[in-house]
């Protein structure tokens, strides 16, 4: 018999950072100097778990509580309280799910619930309660999905979201992708991901050369609230899509505490653009169960829209939207009136 001698498997980078994650808010809040009480009540088993990476951790102030980074991945208590108006599915996925994790809400486009798994866990996150278990494609090889997207011309965009498509393997990506781009209706991938933002290692060799090899034309959305987030790791990851050909862009949504200033939001887009990425949502708050405490209200977020709109050209403006189920499409909300001066209020 012949013996061979095997390499056992070893992570990436990447996988290694996402393994050390802080999985402890304690923990997290040790290392950052900040006591504990600031959990409030935080239980042993919590509802919706907690994970940031420690290189975005890296990214907060230490001794800082209102820390604009901290704040989006921070347990309080307030997730507890029963809001009115506030629930499980705010936006209506359930309604919109044809086939175990696709969701056809807008003409035109398909939406591939890729996997539940995230590198972070934000605590407004509109899918904190998606039931990603029943919906996961990957039981079924992704067949019924690409069945459906094969039977409907129409559809010539697929989107890859989650929880966050790029924690699947390459080879997975490869597979599906490969699959995706055989049905000749589709022209166009889109990939909705945080971790080019929260997970830099993430855009690796092999990550570029499957972007490099996809055929149809790819846009990348990613999740930035706070200029704080846009490191130097992130701009060279986020230079390196640029070099693979892929379009970015970036999505944002309006929190409490975290970006409801004018210098934040004027900073956030100024910063992206010079990572090469294009501002293009500002959401309002998804309603979701347990995230009632990040919400802005609406008079606020048209008076700031204005006020961007007097420091900023109109392409670095994002369109304010509101998701709402049943929609056709997300619902822009019409700009507040555009005061004299913009309010320079402290940027967190």
């Amino acid at each position: 018999m012949i013996s061979r001698n095997v390499a056992p498997w070893q992570p990436s980078p990447w996988q290694r950072a996402l393994a050390e994650a802080y999985t402890d808010p304690h923990a997290l809040l040790h290392d950052l100097k900040l006591d504990a009480s600031m959990l409030d009540v935080y239980p042993a088993q919590p509802r919706f778990p907690f994970r940031v990476p420690r290189g975005y951790a890296a990214r907060m102030r230490a001794g800082d509580p209102d820390d604009p980074l901290l704040r989006q991945v921070l347990p309080l208590a307030a997730e507890a309280q029963a809001t009115p108006g506030f629930h499980s599915d705010p936006v209506g996925d359930l309604d919109a799910v044809k086939q175990p994790g696709l969701l056809h809400k807008y003409h035109g486009r398909a939406l591939l619930v890729t996997t539940g798994a995230c590198a972070i866990h934000c605590r407004y996150c509109f899918r904190q309660h998606f039931p990603y278990s029943d919906s996961n494609p990957l039981k079924g090889h992704w067949a019924r999905a690409l069945e459906y997207i094969s039977a409907d011309n129409s559809i010539e965009e697929v989107i890859l979201s989650g929880g966050d498509p790029l924690t699947l393997s390459d080879q997975r990506l490869i597979a599906l992708t490969d699959e995706l781009c055989a049905i000749p209706h589709v022209q166009r991938l889109r990939i909705h991901t945080r971790l080019p933002v929260v997970l830099p290692e993430r855009i690796d060799g092999g990550l570029l050369a499957w972007l490099g090899a996809v055929s149809a034309k790819t846009v990348m959305v990613i999740h930035a609230n706070h200029p704080n987030e846009i490191d130097p790791g992130v701009r060279t990851a986020l230079a390196c899509l640029k070099d693979a050909g892929v379009t970015l862009l970036n999505q944002s949504v309006l929190l409490r505490g975290v970006n409801d200033n004018h210098l934040a939001l004027m900073r956030l887009s100024t910063a992206l653009f010079d990572a090469g990425v294009l501002p293009y949502y500002l959401h309002m708050l998804d309603k979701t169960a347990g995230t009632a405490h990040f919400q802005v209200p609406e008079e606020e977020a048209l008076a700031l829209i204005a006020s961007l709109q007097c420091s900023l050209p109109g392409y670095l403006v994002p369109r304010l939207v509101r998701e709402a189920a049943g929609a056709p499409y997300k619902t822009p909300l019409p700009p507040g009136t555009t005061p004299s001066t913009p309010p320079l209020s402290t940027v967190n």
